[in-house]
């Protein structure tokens, strides 16, 4: 057996632990029940247990620095001092509550901030939007034209001395200062970020400087900004950053990671940096394999994505080593690392966790776990030859071809559905003109409705009841009363401070994705394989595995009840075919714009039925349209005209006088408003407030005509924001917007935030519409 072996590497491991050791720490510091301290040493013990089960599995290139309390942008931007001034951090080291401020918004009086010394600064969140077009979102780093830069945070040198210590040497993972300069906002003008990199470098410098003299050899820089269309400034500084880099630092190592996609026009500019390895996305672009192989250095490391990071299925092994080896032969083993296509945060962490999965669908699986176990083989295989991990080949091989085959996976009944789509059945019956009218006599609403987006607060006594009723402790009788009293609870009150439209409050929802996909067949779910969308807040994605149908009604018994309470108008709510796509893991044996159309025929028997029993809105979600926008614009029509046609295949079984709402939030909206229009919703809300209403000016321009509902508070935030701010954010909008195309709402749902919030909120929320009413 040889005694050399090819690298693996994972990229980065989730960070959240097995049990979300991390969220339970983080609300616990939040709520002042725990110290600084106590999350701090919580961190410290996921930190160990990450790097010991790499190392334990034969992962040789382990990172540091990968984990985070809240954001690994966020990070970076504390590490150079990117602090905006408001909130009150003046030099030294970085306090947790200003971290925390930058994560969540501090209010005046915020409890976490007291309960544990810290400033008082009544100061909004960063703005939060999506990490490429992942669902994992990142705290958006303001920089100003004036920006300077200093070394504020060694974390990443602390934390790979932690592991040193552990006698596991690492390799630290850092955020490209192209890629965080690119996923900046100017703040107060239109500079551009990059302009800023001359005095950034100096700070890397240091950084890298630090790490090369405690003892690391080798340093991971992320630059997935080189996936993106790059402009000449950008590219020439991706050349001055790297070249300062091998200047400052000519002991360290730097593997340069892209991911998410090709290089692509950009490939002759990474070949060209001064970097000792270069890290390639084989998933997403398998095609990049063989000129990067041929054009690399001799002397380059290259790093192959054969694993794919961003989803659950087991890999197909011998495929992958009949596809790289004709490559790979002749190269010296040590230029080869085998590594997945990006970071493992985007996945759950271990399969064996899964007790109750169907096992067909289990042998098709492959988390966080696992995939190291299949990065192991594969170097193995390349190594000493596929007859020394023979039976583990055999193994994948089964398991796909299995797959391949199963009844549970395909369904004829479906397929000649879709077949038997018509034009028509892709667009509305009358023009938005028209409709308008019809609803407008129909819902006799005020100038500037106001709304909520749908759900409310999923308070522990909620997620108690769920739980006993998951477990056989609480029957199904007990619990639907529950349900029904949290319900008309949520109505009265509603009509009780005056909400013009009403929603019930999604009690009985576990999740906006998970909720439909168990009702839905194609759709598996689990118990413990929470990912990280921000902060604490994780998800279950589901698991599409086969064709999608809808065997029953989901949702038209709770909207029947809720609003058999009330004369108000009551909104069905309903999650989007793109947007359940967009937050599950999707199959890849078929296009995803097929298993969409499968949604889309799903959801629109519900509108359907919806409408029939009497609904006159109804909500269709679309929150992750955007996000699944590839990242290359030359390839951004194709899935917009999928995607729209499966908004459209959804909602257009209805007539006229039924008004179809839908919402969308983290969103840029200015390049795709011709798809956000073709989607004629007639009524929109999205999310604005952290924007100062800034992204209406796109509607504005593009001469938006439906309706549009902008967030007028940040729901990531746990502070209430008074009346005059909700108004001068309503003036803003009004600039913008005629009074009639407006609603008054909040930027998202509410399930995550807590009553004591919400209800004063809300309150502010219908006093500054009927102020605004008063004063138009």
């Amino acid at each position: 057996m040889s005694t050399f072996s090819v690298p693996t590497a994972t990229l980065g491991v989730p960070r959240i632990g097995r049990h979300r050791e991390l969220k339970a720490a983080l609300e616990s510091y939040w709520s002042g029940k725990s110290s600084a301290e106590d999350l701090l040493q919580t961190a410290k013990r996921l930190r160990e247990a990450n790097w010991i089960e790499q190392r334990d599995r034969g992962i040789t290139k382990i990172p540091s620095n990968d984990f985070s309390l809240y954001d690994h942008v966020l990070d970076t931007a504390i590490m150079v001092g990117a602090i905006p001034k408001a909130y009150g951090w003046n030099g030294g080291e970085v306090p947790l509550d200003v971290y925390f401020a930058m994560a969540r918004g501090d209010q005046g009086n915020d409890h976490e901030a007291c309960a544990h010394g810290g400033h008082a600064h009544g100061v909004a969140a960063l703005e939060m939007t999506k990490w490429f077009d992942t669902n994992y979102h990142y705290m958006v780093p303001e920089l100003s034209a004036d920006q300077t830069f200093e070394l504020r945070s060694t974390k990443p040198l602390s934390e790979f001395r932690e592991a040193a210590a552990l006698g596991i040497r690492t390799r630290p993972v850092i955020l490209g200062p192209v890629t965080f300069l690119k996923l900046a906002k100017a703040r107060g003008s239109t500079f551009d970020p990059i302009a800023l990199l001359p005095r950034l470098l100096p700070v890397y410098a240091e950084l890298l400087k630090q790490l090369s003299q405690a003892g690391a050899r080798w340093v991971q820089i992320d630059e997935p900004c080189l996936v993106l269309d790059l402009d000449a400034a950008e590219r020439i500084g991706l050349e001055l950053a790297y070249q300062t880099f091998a200047a400052a630092a000519p002991d360290l190592d730097i593997m340069l990671a892209t991911y998410f996609g090709a290089l692509g026009d950009n490939q002759e500019t990474a070949l060209a940096l001064p970097v000792a390895g270069l890290h390639i996305d084989l998933v997403r672009a398998p095609e990049q394999l063989e000129p990067v192989a041929r054009l690399s250095r001799k002397d380059q490391v290259l790093s192959l994505g054969l694993i794919d990071g961003r989803n659950v299925w087991r890999a197909d092994l011998p495929a992958i080593l009949d596809r790289i080896r004709p490559v790979v032969a002749g190269w010296p083993l040590d230029r080869i690392e085998i590594a997945p296509s990006c970071s493992l945060l985007h996945v759950p962490i271990d399969l064996e966790l899964e007790t109750t999965l169907d096992a067909d669908l289990k042998s098709w699986l492959s988390f966080s776990v696992q995939k190291m176990d299949e990065l192991t083989l594969l170097a193995e295989a390349l190594v000493e030859g596929k007859s020394a991990v023979a039976k583990e080949l055999q193994a994948s091989a089964e398991a796909v071809q299995s797959r391949a085959t199963s009844l549970k996976v395909h369904d004829p009944l479906v397929e000649g559905r879709l077949l038997a789509v018509t034009e028509p059945m892709r667009r509305r019956q009358g023009a938005f003109a028209e409709r308008r009218e019809l609803q407008a006599r129909k819902l006799g609403l005020p100038n500037f409705p106001t709304t909520t987006i749908g759900s409310f607060p999923q308070t522990p006594q909620v997620r108690k009841a769920r739980s006993a009723h998951a477990k056989g402790e609480l029957s199904y009788i007990d619990y639907e009363a529950f349900l029904k009293k949290e319900t008309e609870t949520a109505i009265r009150w509603q009509e009780e401070i005056g909400l013009d439209v009403l929603v019930h409050g999604e009690f009985e929802r576990n999740d906006m994705v998970q909720y439909f996909g168990e009702q839905l067949a194609g759709f598996a779910f689990t118990k413990h394989a929470w990912v990280q969308s921000y902060g604490s807040r994780y998800v279950r994605p589901p698991i599409i595995f086969g064709d999608v149908s809808r065997p029953r009604p989901m949702t038209v018994s709770w909207w029947h009840y809720a609003q058999s309470l009330t004369d108000r108008p009551v909104k069905g709510m309903l999650t989007g075919p793109v947007t359940i796509l967009n937050w599950s893991f999707v199959r890849d044996d078929i296009p995803r714009s097929v298993a969409c159309r499968q949604i889309a025929l799903a959801i629109r028997d519900e509108v359907v039925d919806l409408e029939a029993a009497g609904a006159a809105m109804i909500q269709i979600d679309e929150a992750a349209l955007r996000e699944g926008l590839p990242l290359r614009k030359s390839d951004w029509q194709t899935y917009l005209d999928w995607a729209v046609e499966c908004f459209l295949l959804a909602s257009s079984g209805v007539g006229d006088g039924t008004q179809i709402h839908t919402h969308m939030c983290y969103s840029e909206f200015n390049d795709i408003l011709d798809a956000i229009s073709a989607m004629d919703a007639d009524v929109i809300s999205i999310e604005t407030s952290r924007s100062k209403m800034e992204l209406l000016d796109a509607f504005r321009t593009h001469k938006y005509p439906n309706e549009i509902g902008p967030g007028v508070y940040d729901i990531h935030s746990p502070r209430v924001p008074a009346v005059g701010e909700m108004i001068d954010l309503m003036t803003l909008a009004r600039q913008r917007l005629a009074d009639g195309q407006l609603w008054i709402n909040p930027d998202c749902g509410l399930k995550t935030r807590g009553w004591d919030e919400v209800r004063p909120a809300l309150v502010n929320m219908v006093e500054a519409a009927r102020q605004l009413r008063a004063a138009a």
